[in-house]
């Protein structure tokens, strides 16, 4: 076990798995677990419980409490970074800004608002941008916690915020806003804030952004037009009527109007206000835009008319439309006229039409049907033919409901002989009869007990095809069918009595015939009928259209309803929402319903119908539209559930909605929601690849504990993803866990918890649990074998790799494949007798080598160089008719090659052409790179033509090939060639190619090529590396082109043509020994920001060059830069900065880099040392000149007898005067310098 622990403290988190007693389990000879005998196949494939059944709380519990460590943020163990941490990070973005501030160990406001300064005004690379403004906040928060006292200085927070801002880090912008505006600052905040309310917006954080917009607003800052504009948009997206409202009555006040204001927002406003019935507020926006004469559209005056119409206010509406001057749609106006009719009567409603005339209304043949219908049900049937006949003379065709309410209404008047002249009328004018209108003549006539023309219109509807009957069936039956009556309770009889008391009416034979019934129930159903002819219920027939699954009908029947004026109820609406939404289809007409519908409505609709709303709309990919309907549910209190999240959750992470998506968790974790199990393996792995590790956790902790009959398949599915996902270490806490409380891992959970550690390159964890499923008797998966018998014939493990294979044999698994993975395990590591064991094994065995054994050998005997072998496996394939791999063939041609058998390599290439196993390009392209390899570039040549003459084109790495094996072997002039030609035949050279070549054209002193051949890559715009233009500018330099060496840099720095990681050491030494300075800081700053650590060599150049130009402020910020670096700076650096440090006369600075180089270890030299008694001298500072004298003589060096002098002979200003016995300056300069005193010498 202590064993165990201690191979497990080698990985990455060992305070996780060293303080788990229970990895004994894994690690231990016996089982941790005592059981009677070992565990059966049954046990060991099936997880089951052990002792006692588990218990989830406390699993749970213990599985959060040993993970938890593994999902604490990086940020909190850096959470106080320091200063130079941060300056470090900064100087890799702008060497210059940072450099003056490495000598600080504290800062003032001032030096924080000059780095912001200089951030902002350099660096403009969108690409880091974030990084350093992230950077830059980090340094203004230490700098502020450096003291209770420190306040920035408003222009720091002001830029600093703008480029928060700019980045999006709206939260930290809006900090520093505020904390400007407690100081009274605000006035340069104007762009800063509404920055921030548009990106607040832009992200969906309404409430952060209103919340900044009515602070700005209280402090009286005016936001810009665009930043009104994009709060309105998301007020209005999100029905914050009464807010967005608010703004734009804002914008008004503030001057801005709403002339500008989208138009698409501007009319949904209209609609949300008038649904609201807020009309006179809808009424005032409208003025506004039409003082900039923009019109309303007509979705604006639809809105305001429908509004007026909801509360009654008719006037209103033609004081508006006399206004506007623009008609509404059709079915708002009968809509408006519906209304009228049911209020007042059709006469007024006429009337009315008429008023709308004027405002551009064309009354269509709806709007009079509307009329002859109101007629009908007043009773007013003279009136209803009158507006037929106006129908006629404006042209128009009567639609079936205007017949239906007729037919209905001379019915209803008793006037059964007539209603079949309207009906004939109907037929005349091209109007085909629907069933509804034989209804409507089925009840009349069945009134009046007219059963032969009810015979008659049945007659008629077989014709029309509207029914089928035999020629058994009674058709009165069948009509009292049609009108909803049951045959069997609703009969006619004959009146067999001598009064005929119960005779209602007498047939052709004069016998008398009545209705058997509940008289009044008949009369009232027969009523029913024809007043629904009048004004149907459209939502009965929506509804039944849906119930039966037509949906097509069910939606015009809407159209039709809506045409008239009327809209469906909440029922019907549900219905509707229903068939949609289970449509493959219509799931975004079902959500655009969900839209159109009224306030009022839509509270009324079931929570049944929104949750499968939700998942239609997921399940056809229109999430977000489902996290809306979600959204309203939630303000609503309603249940949502659990398959409605597990929809939500799977399509936003599918379409990668980060924010929505977290915002569905939230909501889903605070409902209890767990997942089906069949969705929780996306979820898992979705979850852990966005680094949410703490909520797959839990997740799974929650799912155990309520699914306790589950845990087995549940945990496995998490095993497994963490396992897949880098995780072994988390899985393997997990099942040590379960194991902890009484359960039996399966076969499934060991693999992958094997397969998890090897994939982790974690080996030795690894086998301690493959050592545990060897003694549980364990069968890996082939998979797992396949991925650990590499591994094991790696560690030379080879006692466990054949005892794996037999299991698996005795389990059953194909022979072949166990036998040629184990081969090629064994040959990889140059194990070949090992290797032929097992292959002669495999013959005695019976089992048929295959291809994949034998070239498995192939590279074991190449490994061996065993040419013997190697032949007689080759003529065991070409006997079998096996085909080679491209790996062997490679190994075999390396070897030939190195031995000088170029024949038997030409032969192997014939013999694989005329084979067809290979691609014939492959063949040559692994031949010609060994041959130039060995350096025989003349056999090349012939394979080259060989190959055009078989019409082969020479690719991208053939011609890599060639140019970097020519060069290699000298041949430049040829290298050139091939070169030449791949780039005219438009492939990119490798970075390697174009590395040899230049360089070997450098170092020949070929200036000329090699600039043509650097041109060429600029214009195609390929990177340059290191190698590449060192070897150039060197050249340059040494033909003394510094100028062009120069101006070559910089060009390609202005391109964008230097890759990450670029060395400049060498070019800094050059440039810096030349006396061009500037140009070796520009490369040292170019190698930092590219991700390169100048070597000290560079920084002593830079050191000493700067010195030399008198510059030693400068040399002494690239000195502390070192240090910080961890890089040391040279004796001579260090002489020089402190030589130029005394003779600028910073004495006193020269002082503590003297002592700063002591510390380190170095010793300077006399002249240092000199330099500095020298500066104190001058400063006649005689006392500290003494201290470094003395310390110039601990470290070995020996003053001239002119310091000593120059020190003695001014003794006499000096007041440190020789008295008593603790001995003057004198007598402790002399004693420091070797001579004694003693009382009383002359």
């Amino acid at each position: 076990m202590r064993r165990a622990l201690r191979i497990i403290q080698l990985n990455p988190h060992p305070q996780t798995l060293k303080s788990n007693p229970l990895h004994h389990h894994f690690c231990s000879s016996k089982p941790s677990i005592p059981t009677s005998s070992n565990p059966s196949v049954h046990e060991i494939n099936n997880t089951h419980y052990l002792f006692s059944p588990i218990t989830p709380s406390t699993l749970s519990e213990s599985i959060v409490s040993k993970c938890s460590p593994f999902w604490a943020k990086k940020g909190e163990t850096f959470s106080n970074p320091s200063l130079q941490s941060i300056l470090i990070k900064l100087s890799v973005i702008s060497p210059d800004s940072i450099r003056p501030y490495w000598r600080l160990s504290s800062f003032v406001p001032k030096h924080v608002l000059q780095i912001v300064l200089g951030f902002y005004f350099v660096c403009q690379n969108p690409r880091i941008e974030s990084t350093k403004v992230a950077l830059l906040w980090e340094l203004f928060n230490w700098a502020s916690k450096q003291s209770e006292s420190f306040e920035h200085e408003m222009q720091c927070c002001e830029i600093m915020a703008w480029m928060l801002a700019r980045v999006g880090s709206f939260r930290e912008a809006e900090s520093l806003v505020r904390y400007m505006g407690a100081r009274g600052v605000v006035l340069g905040c104007h762009e800063i804030l509404c920055k921030i309310i548009e990106g607040y917006a832009n992200a969906g954080e309404i409430e952060d952004s209103v919340s900044v917009f009515n602070w700005s607003r209280s402090r009286g800052i005016v936001p810009s037009e665009k930043c009104f504009r994009v709060v309105l948009e998301i007020l209005v997206q999100t029905k914050r009527t009464r807010l967005a409202y608010r703004v734009c009555k804002d914008m008004v006040e503030v001057g801005f109007g709403l002339s500008n204001v989208e138009k698409t927002s501007y009319e949904r406003l209209i609609e949300l206000l008038c649904k609201e019935m807020k009309v006179l507020q809808a009424r005032r926006l409208v003025k506004n835009r039409r003082n900039y004469a923009i019109e309303p559209s007509c979705a604006v005056v639809n809105a305001i008319t429908e509004g007026y119409c909801e509360k009654k206010d008719f006037e209103d509406i033609l004081l508006f439309l006399n206004e506007v001057n623009i008609a509404p749609d059709p079915y708002v106006c009968n809509k408006i006229l519906i209304s009228q009719c049911r209020r007042f009567g059709a006469e007024e409603a006429y009337l009315f039409m008429k008023e709308l005339e004027f405002s551009g209304f064309q009354p269509d043949e709806t709007t009079f049907g509307i009329f002859i219908s109101s007629s009908c049900r007043e009773g007013k049937l003279k009136d209803a033919l009158v507006y037929l006949s106006e129908i006629l003379s404006r042209g128009l065709k009567p639609d079936i409901h205007s017949y239906n309410a007729l037919i209905g209404g001379i019915f209803k008047k008793g006037m059964w002989k007539q209603a079949r002249d309207v009906f004939d009328d109907m037929l005349e004018s091209g109007v085909t009869p629907e069933v509804s209108t034989f209804r409507v003549l089925l009840a009349g006539y069945s009134k009046y007990r007219r059963f032969v023309e009810v015979k008659a219109v049945i007659e008629e509807m077989m014709e029309y095809g509207l029914i089928e009957m035999s020629p058994l069936d009674d058709p009165l039956s069948k009509a009292f069918s049609l009108l909803g009556f049951d045959p069997l309770v609703v009969k006619l009889k004959r009146d067999n009595g001598a009064e005929l008391r119960k005779a209602e009416f007498f047939d052709a034979l004069g016998n008398g015939l009545y209705v058997e019934t509940d008289l009044d129930e008949y009369e009232n159903a027969l009523m029913c009928v024809l007043d629904d002819a009048m004004f149907p219920d459209f939502n009965a027939h929506i509804i039944e259209k849906c119930d039966h699954g037509d949906i097509e009908a069910a939606l015009l029947v809407k159209e039709k309803m809506v045409c008239r004026g009327q809209k469906p109820s909440s029922s019907a609406y549900s219905a509707l929402m229903k068939g949609l939404s289970v449509s493959r289809s219509h799931a975004m007409k079902a959500f655009y319903l969900f839209e159109e519908m009224h306030e009022r409505t839509v509270q009324q609709l079931p929570r049944e119908t929104l949750n499968l709303l939700i998942r239609s709309l997921c399940k056809r990919g229109f999430a977000h539209k489902g996290k809306i309907v979600l959204d309203y549910m939630v303000r609503r209190n309603l249940l949502v559930e659990n398959e409605t999240y597990t929809a939500l959750i799977m399509n936003l992470q599918k379409k990668g909605k980060q924010k929505e998506l977290w915002e569905c968790w939230e909501l889903a974790r605070r409902d209890k929601w767990l997942p089906p199990l069949k969705d929780s393996k996306a979820i898992v792995t979705y979850l852990i690849h966005q680094g949410m590790l703490k909520e797959a956790i839990i997740l799974l902790t929650n799912m155990l504990e309520s699914q306790t009959h589950m845990i087995s398949d549940i945990s496995d599915i998490f095993l497994e993803q963490l396992c897949d996902t880098g995780h072994a270490v988390i899985g393997h806490i997990f099942a040590e866990e379960l194991l902890a409380h009484g359960w039996v891992l399966n076969r499934t959970m060991y693999n992958h918890l094997v397969g998890g550690f090897l994939k982790e390159k974690r080996y030795q964890e690894a086998l301690i649990i493959f050592d545990t499923m060897t003694f549980k008797k364990v069968t890996p998966s082939m998979d797992l074998y396949n991925t650990l018998m590499p591994q094991l014939c790696r560690l030379h493990k080879f006692e466990k790799a054949m005892a794996l294979k037999e299991i698996l044999l005795q389990k059953g698994e194909a022979p072949h494949a166990l036998y040629c993975v184990l081969l090629n395990g064994l040959c990889r590591i140059g194990q070949i007798k090992l290797a032929t064991l097992q292959f002669k094994e495999m013959l005695i065995k019976g089992v048929s080598p295959g291809a994949e054994a034998y070239n498995a050998l192939i590279l074991g005997y190449c490994l061996d160089s065993n040419s013997r072998k190697l032949g007689e496996i080759l003529g065991m394939m070409v006997k079998n008719n096996l085909s080679f791999t491209i790996s062997s063939y490679r190994h075999l041609v390396s070897m030939m090659c190195s031995k000088g058998r170029v024949s038997h390599a030409l032969r192997l290439k014939e013999f694989l052409l005329v084979e067809n196993t290979l691609q014939s390009l492959l063949v040559y392209n692994i031949l010609m790179f060994r041959f130039l390899q060995t350096g025989n570039g003349a056999q090349v040549l012939v394979l080259i033509d060989e190959m055009k003459s078989e019409g082969l084109e020479l690719d991208e790495v053939t011609y890599n090939f060639l140019v970097c094996g020519f060069c290699k072997n000298g041949d430049v002039l040829r290298s050139m060639e091939f070169l030449k030609t791949m780039i005219d035949n438009n492939f990119r050279p490798s970075n390697r190619s174009l590395r040899m070549v230049i360089s070997h054209l450098c170092n020949h002193h070929y200036l000329e090529k090699a600039w043509e051949l650097s041109k060429a890559m600029e214009l195609r715009g390929w990177m340059q590396d290191s190698t590449v233009q060192n070897a150039i500018v060197e050249c340059l330099l040494s033909h003394g082109k510094l100028q062009e060496a120069e101006n070559y840099l910089l060009r390609l720095e202005e391109h964008g043509l230097i890759p990450e990681n670029i060395y400049y050491d060498i070019l800094i030494k050059r440039f810096s020994w030349y006396g061009r300075i500037k140009m070796a800081v520009h490369l040292l700053n170019t190698m930092l920001k590219n991700g390169s650590l100048p070597s000290s060599t560079s920084y002593d150049s830079v050191i000493q060059g700067l010195c030399a130009s008198k510059s030693v402020n400068e040399a002494y910020d690239f000195h502390k830069e070192m240090l910080v670096r961890g890089l040391t700076p040279i004796v001579k650096s260090w002489d020089m900065v402190i030589y130029g440090l005394c003779a600028n006369g910073q004495t006193a600075e020269s002082e503590r880099l003297l002592d700063s180089m002591l510390s380190s270890g170095q010793t300077p030299t006399r002249n240092t040392f000199q330099s500095v008694i020298n500066g104190y001298y001058t400063e006649n500072n005689l006392k500290k000149a003494s201290e470094i004298l003395h310390k110039m003589q601990q470290h070995g060096h020996v003053p001239d007898f002119r310091t000593h002098w120059a020190l003695i002979s001014n003794l006499s200003n000096s007041k440190d005067k020789d008295s008593g016995d603790g001995g003057g300056f004198l007598s402790n300069l002399l004693s420091r310098s070797g001579f004694s005193w003693k009382k009383g010498s002359k």
